[in-house]
């Protein structure tokens, strides 16, 4: 997004890049890791066999997905942590691991979502916490017409409820978040006319220090 080949620094090691789904994380991330030599961590959503039967039959498939998530999650940090530990690079990831917990609690129930509570609990102790958490927060009808212009045949049936529900589970966290600076930056309708400018921003405040606790960022 920028012909400017000097190489960018952060003060934060560890970024987490949040946001609801179709959001524009990845590409964000993507920028990020390239611009500030960062170690890359992405979910790979294509890889998860329950994704699209989940979306057309959320109660039968919700623990699978979830569990999936899980584990695939749990060994792309492991590994990223320690080759950073190695290498000295920040990581810039596109979700946090809270995530996980986010998620469970909206789309699981009863014994099911207890069962996996169990298990996020036993895995959450040994994976760490980002040092910054950038939240990009757009409504549910850009995120659904982020959603269509990609095209994955397994979102195809999600819907503005379902948005809602997760945004709000993403909020309710966030601002509970004390110990760590988040960053929620409040994206226009238009943001794809000022995406450059709205990224040269982002880029300047990894350079600065954070109080920890929800800031809202307006662009």
């Amino acid at each position: 997004m920028t012909d400017d080949n000097t190489q960018s620094t952060t003060i934060y090691k560890y970024i987490a890049v949040e946001g609801n789904i179709g959001a524009g994380k990845t590409t964000l991330c993507n920028l990020l890791s390239h611009d500030f030599d960062c170690r890359l961590i992405l979910e790979s959503f294509a890889d998860n066999p329950f994704l699209s039967l989940f979306y057309n039959s959320p109660e039968r498939y919700a623990l699978p997905v979830e569990l999936f998530f899980m584990s695939e999650r749990i060994e792309q940090m492991q590994l990223a942590i320690a080759a950073s530990k190695t290498d000295g690079k920040p990581i810039v990831a596109d979700y946090f691991f809270e995530k996980t917990a986010l998620f469970a609690e909206n789309n699981l129930k009863g014994d099911e979502l207890d069962l996996f509570q169990r298990l996020y609990q036993l895995s959450a102790s040994g994976i760490r916490s980002p040092d910054l958490i950038i939240y990009l927060h757009l409504g549910p009808r850009e995120l659904l017409m982020n959603i269509k212009k990609r095209g994955r045949a397994y979102e195809a049936n999600i819907s503005e409820d379902y948005l809602k529900k997760i945004e709000k589970k993403y909020f309710d966290y966030l601002q509970a978040e004390k110990k760590i600076p988040v960053l929620v930056l409040h994206l226009k309708d238009k943001y794809d006319e000022h995406a450059d400018a709205v990224y040269q921003n982002v880029k300047s405040l990894l350079s600065e220090k954070h109080a920890a606790g929800i800031q809202d960022i307006i662009f």
